[in-house]
């Protein structure tokens, strides 16, 4: 008999951990998942509450306590190692899921798209050559030429690149500017632009990028216009349907306006704004989006997907043509000629996971309605915790949310008292709750991205805020 850790299909050589894909891959998992999925449910149930208690220090030292020696000699087998740390990792968890966990554009994954993203896990396909991912690579042609079409409508051959997320999005949308118009390209932002337009540039090798004032949250056109005009040589605005911040979003035809009139090239972030798409309710707010040559997308924001979930979208194929790339281990010229795909002008990344799968999972499963009905609950929710701060005596309100993002304040507090009690939260476990500077004063930030949140659950978080700057 053996003396191995790992319970094995008969078809595994003695000793050696089964695997996951294949025709046993199934069987090899099925106890493994109780296990890992108890383990969640434990973690959490001993958390109780959005994230762990004590801050960085206890989490830190529970781990470590836990952890031991982190590669021992022998192993513990699969059943003790995941029951231990995975539900370590979901006891000391910041839970998306939970309803007083609302700081960042981190949301709750939807079920059916986690069990998706296992099969991706288990099947491993890499997206860098078709004889790795025959399937995988069809699927994400035909999903990123739908979501591309939602967004350019009009163009004349949509299509979509997946990426890891906004700031990949927004670095490739810059490279591809760059290729198109030069290495004398000047990128113009807003001042509420997100940081990675920056970074990009820099990256790049671009001048840095002209930042436009952004009164209220939004691009002053009257600025942008007098930028442009004092402008030489190819530009590129960056325009933005959500920021961090605020969930403001830029007036996005009158930018375009801008950017015919003075030849300039449009991008826009809609990394948290663009699933506005799916609501018939709230699309109006994206009008101008499709004069756009390239647009940030994440569906590990407002679309509910486990990280990552993001896309760059192009009215036409033909603009991503500067990302063409061979490596004839991966695509020789005769394999292309004899009609294999060519995968590697897909993405500036050679090994690359099937995230289109989870996606494709959610719209097949949910549909344009059901995606959009989960859309309007969340804005639903922002503009009842708004009401709700508007009522309070003891609560300022920094403006009605255009998205699912609302500033608020105690009233009469000091930044530093705000910046304190936001602390205090966190290291009781009692509340996740982000930080924005704006009108020159520092608020707290609730963004409400999980579809299960309920008006109890919003009176809860504003008690826990107004007992926290009482004490």
């Amino acid at each position: 008999m053996s003396s191995s850790p790992w319970s094995t299909p008969s078809s595994t050589p003695c000793g050696t951990p089964p695997l996951a894909g294949g025709p046993g891959g199934a069987d090899a998992l099925r106890p493994l998942l109780r296990t890992v999925l108890d383990a969640l449910r434990d973690g959490a149930a001993t958390r109780d509450g959005p994230l762990p208690a004590g801050g960085p220090e206890a989490v830190t030292a529970h781990l470590r306590t836990l952890l031991g020696d982190v590669l021992p000699a022998t192993g513990t087998g699969a059943e003790e190692a995941l029951r231990t740390l995975v539900t370590a990792l979901a006891h000391g968890a910041a839970d998306p899921a939970h309803p007083l966990c609302a700081a960042h554009l981190h949301t709750p994954p939807l079920a059916l798209a986690a069990a998706a993203d296992l099969a991706a896990s288990a099947l491993n396909p890499s997206l860098d050559s078709w004889d790795q991912a025959p399937a995988a690579a069809t699927l994400e042609r035909l999903v990123t030429r739908t979501l591309a079409a939602q967004t350019h409508p009009a163009g004349p051959a949509p299509d979509a690149l997946v990426t890891t997320g906004g700031t990949e999005s927004n670095h490739l949308a810059l490279l591809l500017a760059r290729e198109h118009h030069g290495p004398t390209l000047q990128t113009v932002c807003g001042a509420n632009a997100h940081h990675s337009v920056h970074r990009a540039a820099w990256l790049l090798g671009l001048p840095e990028p002209v930042t436009v004032p952004a009164p209220g949250g939004t691009i002053d056109l009257t600025a942008l216009g007098a930028v442009l005009t004092g402008l030489r040589g190819p530009l590129l605005v960056t325009a933005t349907a959500g920021t961090t911040d605020t969930g403001a979003i830029d007036p996005l035809p009158e930018i375009a306006d801008l950017c015919d009139t003075h030849g300039a090239t449009l991008h826009i972030d809609a990394a948290y704004g663009g699933p506005l798409l799916f609501s018939t309710t709230h699309r109006h707010l994206l009008t101008g989006l499709d004069r756009a040559r390239t647009v940030t997308l994440d569906l590990h924001k407002l679309g509910w997907q486990p990280v990552a979930a993001g896309l760059l979208a192009v009215p036409d194929t033909a603009h991503l043509a500067p990302l063409g790339h061979t490596a004839p281990y991966l695509n020789a010229e005769d394999d292309t000629d004899a009609g294999l795909p060519d995968l590697l002008g897909r993405s500036p990344r050679t090994s690359r996971r099937p995230d289109i799968l989870k996606i494709a999972v959610t719209f097949r499963a949910l549909g344009r309605t059901g995606l959009g009905r989960l859309v309007d609950r969340v804005h639903t929710a922002a503009q009842h915790l708004a009401d709700l701060v508007d009522k309070s005596p003891h609560l300022d309100l920094y403006e009605r949310p255009t998205l699912t993002t609302v500033l608020f304040r105690p009233t009469g507090a000091t930044d530093h008292a705000v910046a304190t009690a936001r602390r205090d939260l966190l290291t009781h476990g009692h509340a996740v709750l982000g930080r924005a500077h704006a009108d020159g004063r520092l608020w707290l930030k609730a963004t409400l991205l999980n579809p299960h949140t309920t008006p109890e659950d919003l009176d809860t978080l504003l008690a826990l805020v107004e007992g926290s700057t009482t004490r």
